[in-house]
């Protein structure tokens, strides 16, 4: 007997192929409906459009009374993704308590690709893509389309490393890599668009303009205490960019 969640799918499913969003694409894995791939590409007018990320979204029988589990397969490079798990921050899919009924699988996708598009720079879970955002949005940039173009692999002889370097793109030595091959300063005079994920399907999304110089002071210090080595060679080669003489580079 198929459950309520299965129709309430069904149906959502029929809806999403009746809109045909502009760079969104889903489609159920299993019988039971409770198991989605989906494809979704950068907004136009911005840097990721003509980008799409594969995600899987898991749902359970109880849905839509809890939100489902959302993961980017292909990981990008953005504050607002974990680098680790591909897991997106999105208050509502990461809380039962601010999820609600009236979210459908067409505002969770829509509302992904405005997150994709548009970074919120207040308490990332990607620390190393905001920094790089707020100091430098040109390297960001090229940082993004570099590992989306080239997806980078580190060596490694282990069978199980394997399969988790195949999951997910090992972001960090990529960056220390870029780093050392463009050695210039950083400029920081970054302005983003801030969004507020918690959106209903019915009322559009909202965004409101911040600038990063307020936002950063909050994980700034959270940062500090991470001791990971790689972080350590990424903040060692910034600190020596900022050493070098820029009217020297641009003679």
């Amino acid at each position: 007997m198929n459950s309520r969640a299965h129709f309430l799918l069904q149906r959502e499913f029929q809806e999403l192929k009746d809109n045909d969003y502009k760079g969104i694409v889903a489609f159920p894995v299993s019988e039971d409906m409770m198991e989605w791939e989906a494809d979704i590409e950068g907004l136009q007018d911005t840097f990721w459009h003509g980008m799409s990320f594969q995600l899987t979204i898991n749902f359970t029988p109880e849905y839509n009374f809890v939100p489902p589990v959302v993961t980017f397969r292909t990981i990008p490079f953005h504050p607002n993704v974990d680098q680790h798990t591909g897991r997106p921050c999105i208050d509502f899919l990461d809380s039962h308590d601010k999820w609600n009924t009236c979210y459908s699988l067409s505002s969770i996708l829509l509302t992904l690709q405005v997150m994709l598009s548009n970074p919120v720079l207040k308490n990332p879970v990607n620390l190393e893509a905001a920094q790089i955002l707020i100091k430098d949005e040109s390297m960001y940039r090229q940082i993004v389309l570099r590992l989306f173009h080239e997806p980078f692999q580190l060596k490694d002889d282990s069978s199980e490393s394997s399969k988790d370097t195949d999951k997910s793109i090992r972001y960090p030595a990529a960056v220390a890599q870029y780093a050392r091959e463009n050695k210039r300063p950083y400029k920081a005079n970054y302005q983003t668009e801030r969004i507020r994920l918690c959106s209903t399907p019915t009322s559009p999304i909202e965004t409101d303009t911040i600038t990063k110089t307020d936002d950063s002071e909050e994980w700034k210090s959270d940062y500090e205490y991470i001791n990971e080595p790689w972080e350590e060679e990424v903040e060692d080669l910034v600190a020596w960019t900022n050493t070098l003489n820029t009217d020297t580079l641009e003679d």
